[in-house]
């Protein structure tokens, strides 16, 4: 639970630290008058937004979906796709379709709560001396660098260093909450969502505009779904109800109190409410909590990339596994980079909190809005929920969640722009790997054909194929077809090794496997050719080693011992090119062929020795 209080609640248990000043600003286009009723309806109505779409939707009932221990809105696409019936498929197809668009726009949820987060913190600097302003975009910039360079040691160590600053991030922030009520204690009125209700029915020309603002408190929400896969729902849901809501709750009541009391306030409600003897210490410990918010949703976005990949909606990337215990946490080099390189140019290009806070917003309730929609499509599928109680009680949510959604739409021209647009690069890269990737697929298997007609077909040649002294191994997708490299090597050189291996790898859903376990052999139904299909098992944590794990067969099982010391590894590479067929649009096939550069080098993530792999292409026009 410490790990997950280090990872997991910074986005959401820093949203005080900007929350109420953006509600209340006076230089936004729909500003909200500072007035006494006006005070306890907005805090009312942060209260119980975070207990609607955080406690209820998110902690109560979202995070019950998951995808063997893993969470986010891909694990969802995933069950979806899984439970959807015959009857069905149209709709599962949509909704994975729109799964995908709340993935894209967590990617961009991903570049922009670091930047705003880091931001709003540093900004902190101002109230104690305003000549640091000039100071704040560099200092954002180092804070940030230094963050993604501490990525590749992985989710559980960041964890346990982040973990007691955020237990005492908000046990501060709680202490001030409780300083702010007794100087107001009326304050705590705004418990009762009829202030809420009031707020929203009496000035609702005011109010629906303040949505796009009051949706800051929830953000990091969908972080929590998604980073489940690192520490389980247990903790994740003690450390919400034990701590951080309670927290979070105290200080923006404290901050109401403030603000009844001093309406001049409003402009900075959180660093005010702290004694200024406390300012400094207290900015240090809310910049590192707002690097730690940052944290929540990177992770987040190793998770989501790594499970995009693996439903094929991006290509192979490299994943490290950084725990033997958890099989959710992992690390995506690439993913880090592009990350960080984002994170920079909205830094220096938005230069304030204040000006990225409504792209934040759309992000967040897009994400949310799909996300409770695709669990209320399993809530009926696959848990069997009766119609009257998704319809009455996912209808109260959904309506919640599209109210927020509408709000932010009227903030387009204020920046909410931004994570749209990010979002449709991500679907668009996404969906059109995905569909070149099937066509690309069907084409291959074409060019493969059958593995053990393939097979038979070698001692039927003419002239005879000869086989040569030595060992070839050929890495292979699956035992279904044959491999192109070994097609290649026959069709054009007439000659094969005496001792052939075709492996293909699996990728266990535990930390690691026995040797024991490792490699299942297939004499493909033809003895002593010289001829077999190894299937090499390894656990997520498991380094891949081809070579090691060949050296576990007997001789027996491969019709002869493997020189394994002088063996040739071939791997088979297609040279995407753009060809007349109509499969996709002109545009579409060259963003298809330029993401294919970004997969991962097949001969390093097998562990194959370098002078000793052979590399056979073969063009293949989409």
């Amino acid at each position: 639970m410490v790990g997950a209080l280090g990872v997991v609640f910074g986005d959401i248990g820093t949203s005080p630290i900007y929350t109420l000043a953006t509600v209340f600003d006076p230089h936004d286009a729909h500003p909200v008058p500072v007035s006494p009723n006006n005070v306890y309806g907005v805090v009312s109505l942060i209260f119980w937004s975070v207990m609607t779409i955080v406690t209820l939707t998110y902690v109560t009932l979202v995070m019950r979906a998951d995808n063997h221990g893993e969470g986010g809105i891909m694990a969802l696409i995933t069950l979806v796709r899984r439970w959807s019936a015959p009857k069905t498929r149209h709709t599962s197809m949509i909704l994975a379709a729109l799964g995908v668009f709340g993935a894209a726009l967590f990617f961009g949820d991903s570049m922009i709560t670091p930047a705003i987060s880091v931001l709003s913190a540093v900004e902190g600097l101002e109230i104690v001396d305003p000549d640091f302003k000039d100071f704040v975009v560099p200092v954002t910039a180092a804070i940030i660098v230094a963050l993604f360079a501490v990525q590749r040691r992985g989710t559980a160590v960041v964890g346990r260093f982040f973990g007691p600053v955020m237990i005492l991030w908000f046990l501060s922030i709680g202490a001030l909450g409780v300083g702010g009520i007794a100087r107001e204690p009326e304050i705590l009125r705004a418990l009762s969502p009829t202030y809420a209700l009031g707020f929203l029915a009496g000035h609702f020309h005011i109010a629906f505009f303040a949505l796009a603002a009051v949706v800051l408190a929830v953000t990091g929400a969908e972080a929590l779904y998604a980073d489940m896969g690192h520490f389980g729902r247990k903790a994740i849901t003690l450390g919400w109800l034990g701590l951080v809501l309670p927290a979070c709750t105290v200080n923006y009541f404290g901050q109401g109190a403030l603000v009844l009391s001093d309406e001049s306030a409003v402009r900075a409600p959180f660093f005010l409410l702290m004694p200024e003897w406390s300012r400094i210490p207290l900015i240090l410990l809310a910049t590192a909590a707002t690097v730690i918010a940052s944290q929540a949703v990177i992770t987040g976005a190793f998770s989501v990339a790594s499970q995009a990949a693996q439903l094929g909606y991006l290509p192979r990337l490299r994943v490290q596994h950084t725990s033997a215990s958890t099989i959710g946490q992992v690390y995506v080099p690439w993913i880090n980079g592009v990350l960080l390189v984002a994170v920079l140019i909205l830094v220096f290009a938005f230069r304030s909190s204040s000006a990225l806070a409504y792209a934040f917003g759309m992000a967040v309730t897009g994400t949310i809005t799909i996300t409770t929609l695709l669990f209320l499509y399993l809530a009926r599928t696959r848990a069997g929920a009766p119609l009257w109680l998704v319809v009455i009680g996912g209808g109260a949510l959904l309506f919640v969640d599209l109210m927020f959604f509408a709000a932010n739409m009227t903030k387009l021209v204020h920046g909410a722009w931004l994570p749209l647009l990010i979002a449709v690069c991500a679907f668009t890269v996404m969906t059109t790997w995905q569909r070149g990737r099937a066509i690309v697929t069907r084409a291959r298997r074409r060019a493969e054909g059958p593995m053990r007609e393939f097979i038979d077909s070698l001692s039927t040649r003419e002239p005879p194929l000869i086989r040569l002294p030595g060992t070839a191994v050929f890495l292979n997708r699956g035992d279904d077809t044959a491999p192109l490299s070994m097609r290649a090597n026959v069709e054009h050189n007439h000659v094969l090794a005496e001792h052939v291996v075709i492996v293909s790898l699996n990728t266990e859903p535990v930390p690691r496997v026995p040797d024991a376990e490792r490699v299942t052999v297939d004499e493909l139904g033809s003895a002593h050719d010289g001829i077999v299909h190894v299937l090499a098992h390894f656990g997520y944590m498991d380094r891949v080693d081809v070579p090691r794990a060949l050296s576990l067969l007997d001789p027996s099982q491969t019709e002869g011992p493997l020189d394994l010391d002088r063996a040739t590894y071939f791997l088979s590479k297609l040279e995407l090119c753009q060809g007349d067929a109509p499969t996709m649009a002109p545009w579409r096939k060259r963003l298809f062929i330029a993401t294919s550069y970004i997969t991962a080098d097949a001969a390093a993530s097998f562990g194959l020795p370098l002078d000793r792999t052979v590399i056979i292409g073969s063009r293949l026009q989409v």
